[in-house]
């Protein structure tokens, strides 16, 4: 009989690749997969529209939007921000952390406990709570898939009411799941410090070769820096490449930001640039490879603080590599481990030292020979050891040992 395995997030199926690789990897291995979400944002749902058109797993949004079932989505809000008050200063207990971590809580719980599971499996923090507790009720197994470190996601101190309430969350809940995932070397080190009993398992962020473009090197003259993130925002590195580039002063070195971008923001990093950034909108996820193909360097900014982002390797990096792009990555502890483990796909710069950083985008400028040789890496590197094809074996052991 077909296996039903639920995968729950409260986001968007759009916003979370990994998610979208999972469903996909599971369909392809013949259980049925459904995915029940929350509305996050608009742009976010015109990307689901194109993302689920074609789709064999099934996926259920709750909870309305401001569009669609509006006075519902305005009443959970409400409700929402009552929660958060509650739970930020009198007490997370009798599931007030669970209806703040996540908007939608209570209705993912009841969709998911819908569908009689083998396996719940939650895609972040705000859907642990759910995935544990419909596998109770339905006597099923459920595991977590850890993107980030999320106690560290917004700060370092243990009394911010954002790590006080993910701390709650992870002490209560992580321990009750069947086996954990998690993005990178460096997050599994944490959480197993915190949870010795633990045994997470490392799956990188990584991409299916279908999405490989060709690698076309040519022989251009200038150099084509490229940047991408859900939100294009202050305090992300990008005010160092911004101003490596002022330094530089070369018209033939451009900067391209895909993301999406408010007004003030764009104000603000154009006041920054003494020469013209080129900006993006948001994409569907699968046409990104492309976009990246046409450039020549993929810029990792990542900053060191709050801890996450410190420890974390994102899917800029393996989005640059599968895209054939050489790297340049700031020295977070991910991003020196990563760039020394594996040589000659890129530069690594000291975070905020922005002559560093302009020195390397001029040689590179000057030595087209060597930015070649990077991105022929990278691409390479993509193909033999950073892939779909090969994290989704693991992926697959510890779905298989569970209901098979």
């Amino acid at each position: 009989m077909t296996k039903n395995i639920v995968l729950i997030t409260s986001g968007q199926p759009s916003l979370n690749p990994r998610l979208v690789k999972e469903a996909d990897f599971l369909t392809q291995q013949g259980f049925h997969v459904t995915v029940v979400y929350q509305y996050w944002s608009e742009y976010a749902t015109k990307l689901d529209h194109k993302l689920l058109a074609n789709k064999k797993w099934k996926a259920i949004r709750v909870g309305g939007t401001p569009s669609i079932d509006k006075l519902y989505y305005w009443s959970l809000r409400i409700r929402h921000k009552s929660y958060a008050i509650v739970a930020r200063y009198f007490s997370m207990k009798c599931g007030f952390a669970e209806n703040t971590i996540a908007r939608s809580n209570k209705l993912l719980l009841k969709e998911g406990l819908k569908i009689n599971a083998d396996l719940y499996i939650a895609h972040n923090l705000g859907a642990l709570p759910v995935a544990v507790n419909a596998a109770k009720k339905n006597k099923a197994k459920c595991g977590f898939d850890a993107e980030d470190f999320h106690r560290n996601e917004v700060s370092n101190d243990s009394n911010n009411p954002d790590v006080r309430l993910k701390t709650f969350i992870e002490d209560k809940y992580l321990k009750q799941t069947d086996y954990i995932t998690v993005a990178s070397p460096l997050i599994y080190k944490a959480y197993k410090s915190l949870y010795p009993n633990l045994n997470p398992t490392i799956i990188n962020n990584v991409f299916e070769l279908k999405h490989q473009p060709k690698l076309n090197l040519g022989t251009k003259t200038g150099l084509k820096l490229f940047w991408f993130s859900q939100t294009i925002g202050k305090n992300r590195g990008l005010e160092d490449i911004i101003e490596a580039l002022n330094l530089i002063s070369n018209p033939l070195i451009e900067l391209h930001l895909l993301g999406s971008l408010s007004v003030g923001n764009a104000s603000y990093f154009n006041q920054l640039a003494h020469f013209k950034i080129k900006y993006y909108s948001p994409i569907s996820p699968d046409q990104i490879f492309e976009l990246a193909a046409t450039f020549d360097l993929g810029l990792a900014m990542e900053q060191n603080s709050p801890l996450n982002r410190d420890i974390c390797l994102t899917n800029k990096i393996f989005t640059y590599l599968i895209s054939g792009l050489a790297i340049i990555a700031s020295d977070t502890q991910a991003q020196k481990e990563f760039m020394t483990s594996n040589t000659l796909i890129g530069e690594m710069y000291p975070i905020g030292n922005v002559t560093a950083l302009a020195n390397i985008i001029t040689k590179l400028f000057n030595n087209r020979d060597l930015l070649n040789t990077y991105r022929k890496n990278s691409y390479e590197l993509a193909k033999s050891k950073y892939n779909w094809e090969i994290e989704q074996q693991k992926f697959l052991s510890i779905i298989k040992s569970l209901i098979s």
